[in-house]
C-alpha cells in the first residue's frame, strides 16, 4: 500500500467498498451476512484527477465511457468494452492512437478522470460562452424574537457580501404570511403577500407574481444589461438580481427589517407558515430558473404552525410531537406534513434546484417531517439551539465562503452506474432520487432510492457520498471455472455543473477480483473493509427503522455479528473460550456495540428532530466522518508523554489527564479533577509552569483544527471531571466500571451509572452465541 493510500483510505477513486473481493454466487454473498455495497464520493476533489478537454467515447452498446480496462487492438484501431464486451471502433480522431502514444483515458493510472464538456457549440472561440449563475434565494422566518433577528441579519449581511458578484440572489420572508421581496424595484420596497394558511398552487405563485402565462402573453419578456442569456424570464430582473447589483438595496431591507408584527395571544405559539413559504419560493425559481443550479436557503427559527407543512397546534399545552407519539400514531399532524414535503421535493427535483434547511432553535422546528424534500434535493441541513451560536454561525459563513474552506457546492448532478453482467443493484442510500431507469442491472429487491441505474443530485459537494447497495444474480451458469473473466467492473459516471457554472463529467471504474468463496472463506476476509462495513450497517438500520413497522434494530444487529463470527471466526464447537476472531475483523464487533449505543438507534432522549439531522449527517458524509459518528475517537493528554489515543472506556478518566472527544457532532475537552483544581489556582499563569499552560492549551488547539476542517461545524464543549457538562462524554464511554464493581476501580477514575453490558460483556455473550452447534 502506498503511503498515500494509507493515509488516505478513499483513495484516486473515493470509493470504498465492505468486500473487496466478490463471492461469485447470490447464495455465497448472502453468506457473507454485510451486504455488498460500495461508498462513492462522487466529487471528492484530489490533486491527481486530469480533466480532459473534450467529450469522452462511449461503448456503443452499454453507452459505458472508455476506460484502462478495455482491450484495445491497436492495429485494427478497435476497443472492447469490459461491460459488455462489444467491439468499437476507435473515431478518426483517435488514428494516432498507439502502445507508446495513448489518450489520457486509458492510462492505469487515470482510473478516474474528468472531462470538461461544452456549454453550449459556439461558433465563435473568441466570444465567452458564459456559463450560467448559480441562484441563491433566502427565505427568512421572522417569527423571531428581537436579539434572534439581530443575529440571524448579521449571518445574511456577511453571506451576501461573501456571494460571487454575479450569482443571483432573491429573498422571502415569511410568519404568519409570506412576502417575496421585489429587489429589481429598488426605488421603494415592493413586496408581494401570500396568505399562509392554505396551499398555494404553482400557478397561482406565478399568476400573483406577475410571472404567469398571461404576463408572457403580453409579450413581457424583456432583456437587462448584465443578464445571462439562459434566462427567459423578466422575473429574474424583478425578484432574482446579481449579488453585486441588489446588495446595497438587500442591507438596506435588512436594516429595516422587523419580526413578525402579527399579535400572538397568551399560551399560543406564533403563527408561522413554513410550508407556504418554501412551496412559493419553489415556485418562483420554477418560473425564473428552471434548470440551472438554485438553492433555497430557509432559515427556520420554530415549528410551523399554519397551513400545509403544520407540525404542531397553535396552543402551546399541546407538545410537538416524540418519538413515543410517532410509534403509537398519535402525532396527528406527521403524516400530511411528510406527504406535503414529498410533493415539494417532487417539484423541486423536477426543476433541478435544492433546499437547504438551517434551523436554529430550542424546540423542534419540523426538521423530520421536511427531511424527505432536503436529502432527495442533496440539501445541506444545520441544526443549532440558536442563530447566534457557533454551530449556525460558522455553519453557515462556510456555505459562500472560496479558497480551502470552500465546500464546493455544486448542481444538477446526475450519477450512472454500469457493472458487470451478473452484477444488479438494488438501489442507493443517501442525498439522491432515483430517475427510475431500467435495464438489466436493475434487481428486483430496491434499498433505499432504487428501481434505477441513473440518480439526480440536484445540489452535491465536495463531501457528498452516496452507498450503492448491489446484489447478485441467481443464475449459476456463468460460473463454469476457465470461461469467466476473474474481474468484475463498476463504473460511475457523474455529470454537474461546478461552481463555476462548467458542466462536468467525472468518470470513475473500478475493478475487484471473483473468488470462488465456497472454497475457501480466507481470502474473502482478506478483502473486509470493517470502517466500510460498519457504516453500511449504521445505514442501513437506520433506513429500516424509518421503513419497517416495529424493526427492532439492536436484535436485528445482534443476530447479523453472531452469523458473521460463526462463519469468520475459530473455534471448536460450543467451546467459547476457543473463540478467536480473523484480524481482518477483530474491530468490527466494537463497531457494532457503539452503533447498538449510538444516537442512530437509541432514539430515547432524542427528539424526532435530532433524529432526522444525525441520520441525514450518517447518510451523506464519507466513511471515515461516518465511522467517527458511529465510535468517537478519544485522545489522551498528559504530563511528559505525547498526546496518544486512548480506550473509548471509563477506564481511561484519570485526574492528571486532558481527554478530547470526536464524536463529530461535538467536541469534548475534558479535564481531569487534579488538572482542574490546578487550573483554577491560575498556575498555568505561572512563569516557572510553562510546560502545565502548554497541556492545557493542546487540547484546545487540536479541538479548533478538527472544528475548521468540518461541516457542519461542531458543538465545542470544555468541561471538568464531575461538572454537569461531563455527560457528553461519559455518554460515549464503555461503562466498564459501573455502580455496580466500583469498588474495583483505580482511585481518580470514574464510574458511569448505567445498566448497559459492557463492551467486555457484550463480547462474552457474542462468543458463546458465535460457537453454539
Amino acid at each position: 500500500m502506498s503511503e498515500m493510500a494509507s493515509t488516505d483510505p478513499e483513495g484516486l477513486d473515493g470509493v470504498r467498498m465492505s468486500w473487496n473481493v466478490w463471492p461469485r454466487t447470490k447464495v455465497e454473498a448472502s453468506k457473507c451476512v454485510i451486504p455488498l455495497a460500495a461508498s462513492i464520493s462522487p466529487i471528492r476533489p484530489h490533486p491527481d484527477i486530469p480533466t480532459l478537454p473534450y467529450a469522452p467515447l462511449r461503448c456503443k452498446t452499454c453507452s459505458a465511457v472508455l476506460n484502462p480496462f478495455a482491450r484495445v487492438d491497436f492495429g485494427a484501431k478497435i476497443w472492447i468494452c469490459p461491460f459488455c464486451y462489444q467491439r468499437n471502433h476507435f473515431p478518426p480522431h483517435y488514428s494516432m492512437i498507439s502502445e507508446t502514444n495513448l489518450p489520457g483515458e486509458l492510462y492505469a493510472q487515470y482510473t478516474t478522470i474528468q472531462y470538461g464538456l461544452p456549454q453550449n457549440p459556439n461558433p465563435n472561440p473568441h466570444l465567452d460562452p458564459s456559463p450560467l449563475p448559480s441562484v441563491f434565494l433566502f427565505v427568512l422566518d421572522t417569527c423571531l424574537i428581537e436579539e434572534e433577528m439581530g443575529f440571524v441579519k448579521s449571518a445574511l449581511k456577511r453571506a451576501i457580501g461573501l456571494l460571487p458578484e454575479n450569482a443571483l440572489v432573491g429573498f422571502v420572508s415569511f410568519g404568519t404570511q409570506v412576502q417575496v421581496h421585489e429587489l429589481g424595484f429598488s426605488d421603494m420596497s415592493k413586496v408581494y403577500v401570500f396568505r399562509g394558511n392554505k396551499e398555494i398552487s404553482k400557478e397561482q405563485v406565478l399568476e400573483q407574481l406577475g410571472l404567469g402565462v398571461s404576463a408572457r402573453r403580453t409579450g413581457g419578456t424583456s432583456y437587462q444589461k448584465g443578464m445571462p442569456n439562459g434566462f427567459p424570464n423578466l422575473g429574474v430582473t424583478r425578484f432574482l438580481l446579481p449579488a453585486a447589483d441588489c446588495e446595497y438595496t438587500l442591507n438596506a431591507l435588512l436594516d429595516e427589517f422587523q419580526t413578525d408584527q402579527w399579535p400572538v395571544p397568551p399560551g399560543s405559539r406564533a403563527s408561522r407558515c413554513t410550508g407556504v413559504a418554501l412551496s412559493v419560493s419553489a415556485g418562483l425559481l420554477g418560473a425564473c430558473s428552471p434548470g440551472t443550479g438554485a438553492r433555497i436557503i430557509a432559515l427556520v427559527g420554530g415549528p410551523c404552525t399554519e397551513g400545509p407543512g403544520t407540525i404542531v397546534s397553535k396552543d402551546l399545552s399541546d407538545p410537538v410531537r416524540s418519538h413515543k407519539d410517532l410509534d403509537k400514531d398519535a402525532a396527528p399532524y406527521f403524516k400530511k406534513a411528510v406527504k406535503f414535503y414529498e410533493n415539494l421535493a417532487n417539484q423541486l427535483i423536477s426543476q433541478g434546484h435544492v433546499l437547504d434547511l438551517f434551523a436554529s432553535a430550542l424546540d423542534q422546528v419540523g426538521v423530520a417531517e421536511m427531511k424527505v424534500a432536503v436529502e432527495k434535493s442533496g440539501g445541506l441541513v444545520v441544526q443549532a439551539e440558536s442563530f447566534g451560536h457557533s454551530v449556525f454561525k460558522d455553519s453557515f459563513k462556510r456555505v459562500f465562503e472560496e479558497g480551502e474552506q470552500s465546500l464546493g457546492l455544486c448542481f444538477n448532478g446526475t450519477l450512472e452506474i454500469n457493472c458487470s453482467k451478473d452484477i444488479k443493484i438494488q438501489g442507493i442510500i443517501g442525498p439522491c432520487t432515483s430517475l427510475e431507469k431500467k435495464g438489466p442491472a436493475v434487481a428486483d429487491t430496491t434499498i433505499g432510492e432504487g428501481g434505477t441505474t441513473a440518480w439526480k443530485m440536484c445540489g452535491l459537494d465536495k463531501s457528498t457520498c452516496l452507498t450503492v447497495f448491489f446484489d447478485l444474480s441467481s443464475s449459476d451458469r456463468s460460473n463454469t471455472p476457465g470461461t469467466v473473466n476473474p474481474m468484475l467492473y463498476l463504473q460511475f459516471l457523474t455529470s454537474f455543473q461546478n461552481p463555476e457554472g462548467q458542466l462536468m463529467l467525472r468518470v470513475t471504474t473500478v475493478s475487484r477480483r471473483w473468488i470462488d468463496s465456497a472454497v475457501s472463506s480466507e481470502e474473502l476476509a482478506q478483502g473486509f473493509d470493517q470502517e466500510t462495513a460498519a457504516v453500511v450497517m449504521a445505514r442501513f438500520t437506520s433506513m429500516k427503522m424509518e421503513t419497517e413497522e416495529g424493526f427492532d434494530a439492536t436484535r436485528w444487529l445482534d443476530r447479523s455479528l453472531i452469523r458473521l463470527c460463526s462463519k469468520f471466526g475459530d473455534y471448536r464447537k460450543d467451546d467459547p473460550a476457543s473463540f478467536t476472531l480473523n484480524p481482518s475483523f477483530s474491530l468490527f464487533p466494537q463497531f457494532m456495540f457503539n452503533l447498538r449505543r449510538s444516537q442512530f438507534v437509541q432514539v430515547f432522549n432524542n427528539s424526532p428532530d435530532e433524529t432526522a439531522y444525525f441520520r441525514m449527517l450518517l447518510n451523506r458524509e464519507n466513511i471515515t466522518n461516518a465511522a467517527v459518528m458511529i465510535q468517537p475517537s478519544l485522545i489522551s493528554y498528559a504530563f511528559n508523554s505525547l498526546p496518544a489515543p486512548a480506550l473509548l472506556d471509563v477506564a481511561s478518566i484519570s485526574a492528571d489527564r486532558i481527554l478530547l472527544l470526536d464524536s463529530y457532532f461535538s467536541v469534548v475537552i475534558f479535564h481531569g479533577m487534579q488538572i482542574a483544581q490546578w487550573r483554577n489556582a491560575g498556575y498555568h499563569n505561572q512563569p516557572e509552569h510553562q510546560a502545565f499552560a502548554l497541556l492545557l492549551r493542546t487540547p484546545h488547539e487540536d479541538a479548533q483544527m478538527i472544528i475548521r476542517e468540518r461541516f457542519p461545524v461542531p458543538r465545542l464543549v470544555v468541561c471538568d471531571q464531575h461538572g454537569s457538562q461531563a455527560r457528553f462524554l461519559l455518554a460515549k464511554l464503555n461503562p466498564s466500571a459501573t455502580y455496580n464493581n466500583a469498588h474495583e476501580m483505580a482511585a481518580g477514575s470514574d464510574v458511569i451509572f448505567t445498566d448497559d453490558v459492557s463492551l467486555q460483556v457484550f463480547f462474552e455473550h457474542l462468543q458463546r452465541l458465535a460457537v453454539q452447534s
